[in-house]
């Protein structure tokens, strides 16, 4: 058996996280995964945001698409009930068309426009 020639350094019989503390590559890798990214701008609590530069006619077919989905839910939601609960999701059913024909009706261009 051969033994090595380097002598080790002294180390500490504790391994209290706390002592480690004051470790600089602690620290740094501490700083590293738990430190927010200063670079990057602190977002707002939007949870949703239209893209920028979308044109209105885009935005107005997406809403027509979100608005056609959702009525399908409750639709769907209003089947799977009876009594008030029934006549209530219809009645979103009911609200949700009337708001999708106003999106379709402002997607079209009116006669006067188009002939120009």
């Amino acid at each position: 058996m051969t033994t090595s020639q380097y002598s080790l350094p002294n180390t500490t019989e504790t391994d209290d996280p706390l002592d480690m503390r004051s470790s600089g590559a602690a620290q740094r890798a501490l700083d590293y995964y738990l430190k927010e990214d200063m670079s990057t701008s602190i977002q707002d609590d939007i949870l949703f945001r239209v893209k920028s530069g979308i044109s209105q006619e885009e935005a107005l077919v997406h809403a027509s698409d979100l608005l056609r989905s959702a009525a399908a839910t409750a639709y769907e939601s209003a089947n799977s009930h009876q009594g008030n609960q029934r006549d209530l999701a219809f009645s979103v059913v009911y609200l949700i068309d009337m708001a999708k024909a106003m999106v379709e009706r402002s997607l079209q261009v009116p006669e006067a426009q188009a002939n120009v």
